[in-house]
C-alpha cells in the first residue's frame, strides 16, 4: 500500500493514542534510545496534555489503516521551560519566546519497517509547511545518527545541549529558521 500523510488536530490525534503508542514503542526501543514501557507511559502522560495545547498540530502517516509514523508539536509559550533545560549558555535573544516565535516539535517517529522511504521527510514537510512561526525547535539524541542527518538535511542547526527531564540523556537542541 501507499503511505498517506494526514494532518490532524488535537482531538483527532488523541483518538489515535493507542496506535501512536505502538509507533513510539517500536521507534524508540532501538539503540540509541532503548526505551521501554515506563518510557512510553511517561511520554503519553505528556501527550495527553500536549494535544490540548493552543496551536497543537500533528501529521500522521498511514499505510492503509495502520499508523506507521507521527509528528506533532505546538508553539512554545512565552514562559516555556524548554530553554531552562539547556546545559550550554546561549544568547538571551535565542531564548526569547512570545507564544508565537517558536514551534516546538515534540515527536517525530517512524516504525522501523517504513523507514528509508521518505515518510519522515514527508511528515516533517507537511507539519511545518504552513506554520506562522519564525522557527521550529526540537531535541535530538546526538548518537541518533539517522535522525541527526535528516534534521541537518532539512536545515536544522544545533544551538546547544539540554537534559530535557530528570534522568534523561543529553540531547542536542536544534533550530530550523523558517523566515
Amino acid at each position: 500500500m501507499t503511505v498517506t500523510i494526514r494532518p490532524l488536530d488535537g482531538k483527532q490525534t488523541a483518538g489515535l493514542e493507542g496506535q501512536l503508542k505502538e509507533v513510539f514503542s517500536e521507534a524508540f526501543a532501538e539503540p540509541p534510545y532503548g526505551e521501554g514501557p515506563a518510557d512510553v507511559e511517561r511520554a503519553f502522560r505528556r501527550f495527553r496534555s500536549q494535544v490540548r495545547r493552543r496551536g497543537f498540530r500533528a501529521v500522521v502517516a498511514f499505510d492503509g489503516d495502520t499508523v506507521v509514523g507521527m509528528a506533532y508539536g505546538y508553539p512554545l509559550s512565552a514562559n516555556t521551560g524548554w530553554w531552562d533545560t539547556l546545559t550550554d549558555p546561549v544568547p538571551d535573544d535565542l531564548r526569547r519566546e512570545d507564544g508565537k516565535r517558536t514551534f516546538g516539535l515534540f515527536e517525530l517517529a517512524v516504525r522501523p519497517k517504513w523507514r528509508r522511504q521518505g515518510v519522515a521527510t514527508r511528515m516533517h514537510h507537511a507539519l511545518v509547511e504552513d506554520l506562522d512561526n519564525a522557527r521550529v525547535m526540537l531535541n535530538s539524541r546526538p548518537e541518533a545518527k539517522g535522525a541527526q542527518a535528516s534534521y541537518r538535511a532539512w536545515g536544522y542547526q544545533r544551538v546547544g545541549s539540554a537534559i530535557p527531564w530528570e534522568g534523561a540523556a543529553r540531547h542536542d537542541v536544534m533550530v530550523l529558521d523558517l523566515l
